[in-house]
């Protein structure tokens, strides 16, 4: 059983494409809550339906049907009530991948408190920006030996801050969250649906991202209670999830990436969620993991599957996955052939942001064209549109933008938190602009070219820097790179490499001769590094994205 006819208009078994994104359409209940409407509902019909499988790699090992997510949820919003969180109060969740996110994220939907998850990863100034931004009143989280400390000292400067909530490991003046639940009377196995003053709706605040920006603060992005319904297209239709089946998104619960493929579009499609708690992604250990709980469809950045192809893949039983997507950046052929050729199994891309469900991707029976990100997703009207808002002619530059002007479609944000004036530049216009630039090839499919802010322009060329890095990438040598633009006085800028070399590579003169001469091999003349600098590693944002920006201000001395 899944759920997808309740929320999609004379649902089918779309035959191609142009089928799907022509008659898809949601149906949006009114005041629609994913806790009741979705966990709940399956809690009554089919209450022994797998809907998820969590492991860690302690050898903790737990699988929990929706009749004991529903019930569980239920007694975490009761365990929220009895401690002062109520309508419009805002939680933080730093809980890696804990168990416990999959109880206390729908028990803040039941209760219309809002959701902030945030990586574990933070360090105390970032944990008092986002605090005192968000004016969060409950952090919950866990003692993994470094964050509850940083924790601790960031709370000494952030006066919303109420109470510390830890699922694992009690520190002095915090509370036990699994103590208090198990104490809870059998009476908080049911947590009735808010009404009248306390009664929520589609348009209130559900969940809050902050982005993890290559430039500048996070903004906070806010989503509304519509938002896990913008992710059916995410789940069944990109990542192809399956009825009973167990599907993996390689993402930690404090991005967005996580809840575009680790609850709200899957469950919805029937399909359960398999997690994986690791420490640290071991390509190894994570096939295994993959082949002993027989996963079925498969999520990762290009990043993880460059990883991933290095290993001998015959050791591993894979004969249960199905299918594979990609998305946080543009994946090289390379990576795609090789790993088409070790499992038989192609990689469909995909494109979203944290503001976003998903925008664009190959969808199945699309052919697919390692690098594009695919075709507009249903539900969304994306169009390439030139400075004056027509739509771009084929290999055209011109901005990414999603057209809003007959509404707001479900799983585009709802505006940025307490920043008006960022709301209404975004949403308040005929177009919601994603800030990316891309072009379509003659067969419709778009091709990302870069962020706005990222684009080199080189003697009157405007040069992507994905276009430069998917090239260097094939040369042997290269783990990763990022390209950018440095002053010119001729040129106005020069194509810049900042490389980071694998262990059997060393940085030498030679060596940057040989990646300029590979470069010339397959990259237009105007395109080609002129600078290449070797370094251990590239600066990155808390979510993994290189941060371009930083390399452009130390070269230019800033």
């Amino acid at each position: 059983m899944n759920l997808l006819s309740e929320f999609i208009e004379n649902y089918h078994e779309y035959k191609d494409y142009q089928d799907m994104h022509d008659n898809y359409r949601l149906k949006i209940p009114q005041d629609f809550n994913f806790a009741y409407d979705v966990i709940d509902r399956y809690a009554r019909e089919v209450p022994q339906k797998r809907a998820m499988v969590w492991c860690n790699d302690e050898d903790e090992e737990k699988s929990f049907n929706f009749a004991e997510i529903s019930r569980d949820s239920q007694r975490a919003a009761h365990f929220l009530s009895r401690h002062g969180i109520k309508k419009g109060d805002v939680v933080m969740l730093i809980l890696r991948r804990r168990y416990e996110f999959w109880w206390l994220l729908p028990a803040l939907h039941r209760i219309g408190a809002i959701a902030v998850p945030a990586t574990n990863q933070l360090l105390k100034h970032d944990i008092v920006y986002r605090c005192n931004s968000a004016e969060v009143k409950m952090i919950i989280s866990f003692d993994d030996g470094h964050v509850i400390k940083e924790i601790e000292e960031a709370v000494k400067e952030c006066p919303s801050v109420k109470e510390l909530v830890s699922v694992k490991g009690i520190n002095p003046g915090w509370t036990d969250f699994h103590k208090e639940m198990e104490a809870l009377p059998e009476e908080c196995n049911v947590f009735a649906r808010p009404q009248g003053e306390n009664a929520l709706h589609n348009d209130d605040t559900m969940l809050m991202y902050f982005t993890s920006g290559t430039s500048g603060y996070p903004k906070m992005v806010m989503h509304d209670y519509t938002y896990p319904l913008g992710h059916i297209t995410t789940a069944k239709f990109w990542q192809n999830v399956i009825d009973d089946g167990l599907h993996i998104s390689v993402a930690e619960t404090g991005w967005a990436k996580a809840v575009w493929g680790k609850i709200y579009g899957q469950w919805i499609a029937g399909s359960a969620v398999f997690v994986y708690d690791m420490l640290a992604f071991t390509p190894d250990l994570f096939f295994r993991k993959l082949a002993h709980y027989k996963v079925t469809t498969f999520c990762a950045p290009p990043t993880a599957y460059r990883f991933l192809i290095r290993q001998d893949l015959s050791k591993y039983d894979l004969s249960n996955l199905k299918y594979c997507v990609t998305a946080g950046e543009a994946m090289n052929s390379e990576v795609f052939n090789k790993f088409y050729e070790k499992t038989g199994i192609k990689i469909y891309e995909g494109y979203g942001q944290t503001e976003t469900a998903i925008l664009a991707g190959t969808f199945p029976g699309m052919e697919v064209k390692p690098g594009s990100m695919g075709k507009s997703a249903p539900g969304f009207d994306l169009q390439i549109v030139n400075s004056e808002g027509k739509r771009c002619q084929s290999l055209e530059n011109g901005s990414l933008k999603i057209r809003i002007a007959e509404g707001k479609p479900a799983g585009l944000l709802k505006g940025y938190y307490k920043t008006p004036e960022q709301t209404e530049a975004a949403l308040g216009g005929e177009w919601y602009d994603t800030g990316d630039t891309a072009y379509y090839d003659d067969d419709g499919y778009i091709w990302f070219v870069g962020r706005n802010d990222d684009l080199i322009k080189s003697t009157g060329f405007r040069i992507s820097p994905f276009e430069v890095e998917s090239v260097l990438q094939q040369h042997p040598s290269v783990l990763e790179c990022a390209v950018t633009g440095i002053k010119d006085p001729k040129r106005g800028q020069v194509v810049k490499a900042t490389v980071v070399l694998t262990k059997e590579y060393k940085a030498s003169r030679d060596m940057e001769v040989e990646l300029k001469t590979f470069a010339k091999e397959h990259l237009a003349l105007y395109k080609i590094p002129r600078v290449i600098e070797f370094v251990d590693e590239l600066p990155k944002t808390i979510s993994g994205k290189i941060r371009r920006v930083q390399i452009r201000e130390e070269d230019s001395g800033k």
